[in-house]
């Protein structure tokens, strides 16, 4: 007999572990069930959600950006140079932003791939608000899921250091943009300093359009300030001596000069019709920008005119060719033969 005078049979034995078995169940199945539907979210993504992430990540980096400059900590290192000898600066403005951006996007989305131009191994918890900003409500639809490990992220901290070291802030971006299969489909681009944001999603809309006519004959080109000699003359043997070429800082703010920019953001801006560069340049300077050109149905391709893919490697070898409201073709056709490798 049992210590407190009670024999269970076989059976009552039997039954007992049923019932306590079925408690278990009920306790832990809505656990489990929550942890396996939180599983299988992770393995998809919406990508209207991904938007409003994306561009909450560049306005918050953008306000780490003007702190620092406006504090003047900018705390300048050198992170080397350039193939062509240029000089790579590094700043806390970088790095701050950095921190924001990246932590927002891997505190959201654990599992996607987020490639940035700077690393750090500090860990911010800052966390998405879950507000979706009215502009995107108003022209994208929800629903767009795609696959979690068909989505690559390329986020850009501090576009153009080099000017914002120089205080010519009005070349500074931040960018973030979302590759689905390589293909550009997300891009945002703000503005710390006039607080601007322009954002483009491939097959849904844009808070941005393009001007209402561009000249091609020639076009005015928008080209990098960092080795203006060499593209001044492959442009202007391109397109005649008589072509204007702006010198600018930052791939964001080149792409935004192709577009129709508010008002209140226009002032010193360039307005050119194509945007080139003939060296090597890494993928989270040019991402964005093809995303929101693309969803405005323009194009940035190599210079031979092939589709950049933004799965991969960091590095695009091929340089580019920008546009938009233009035939793309029609300026490729007119480039010299350039191999940027060789140069």
């Amino acid at each position: 007999m049992s210590p407190m005078g009670i024999r269970l049979s076989p059976l009552g034995a039997a039954v007992f572990c049923l019932l306590v078995v079925g408690v278990i169940y009920h306790l832990y199945a809505g656990v489990i069930s929550n942890r396996y539907a939180a599983f299988r979210g992770r393995r998809t993504v919406d990508l209207r959600d991904l938007l409003a992430v994306s561009v909450e990540a560049a306005v918050l980096g953008g306000k780490e950006v003007k702190a620092v400059r406006d504090e003047n900590n900018l705390e300048e290192k050198s992170k080397g140079k350039t193939r062509e000898g240029a000089s790579e600066p590094l700043t806390m403005g970088d790095l701050q932003s950095h921190r924001k951006m990246y932590n927002l996007l891997k505190n959201t989305y654990p599992g996607l791939t987020v490639h940035s131009e700077e690393h750090d191994n500090v860990e911010d918890k800052v966390t998405w608000s879950q507000q979706i900003p009215r502009d995107i409500l108003d022209k994208v639809e929800e629903g767009k899921i795609v696959p979690a490990d068909s989505v690559t992220v390329w986020i850009d901290p501090l576009d153009a250091t080099q000017e914002y070291t120089e205080n010519l802030v009005k070349y500074v971006t931040t960018m973030v943009c979302v590759a689905v299969d390589g293909k550009p489909i997300i891009g945002v681009i703000h503005q710390p300093f006039t607080g601007f944001t322009a954002w483009g999603f491939v097959g849904q809309g844009s808070n941005m359009q393009p001007r209402s006519s561009y000249n091609v004959n020639p076009p005015t080109v928008i080209i990098s300030r960092s080795h203006s000699g060499q593209v001044e003359s492959y442009v202007r043997g391109a397109f005649g001596n008589s072509t204007t070429v702006f010198l600018a800082g930052g791939a964001g703010y080149k792409v935004l000069s192709l577009l129709d920019m508010p008002s209140s953001t226009t002032e010193d801006m360039n307005k050119a019709d194509a945007y080139i560069h003939i060296t090597f340049i890494k993928k989270w300077d040019i991402c964005a920008g093809a995303a929101l050109l693309n969803a405005l149905g323009g194009e940035m391709t190599t210079l031979k005119g092939e589709r950049i893919d933004y799965s991969d490697t960091p590095l695009n070898k091929e340089g580019l060719v920008a546009s938009v409201g233009v035939h793309h073709k029609a300026l490729l056709d007119r480039l010299p033969e350039w191999d940027p490798v060789k140069h």
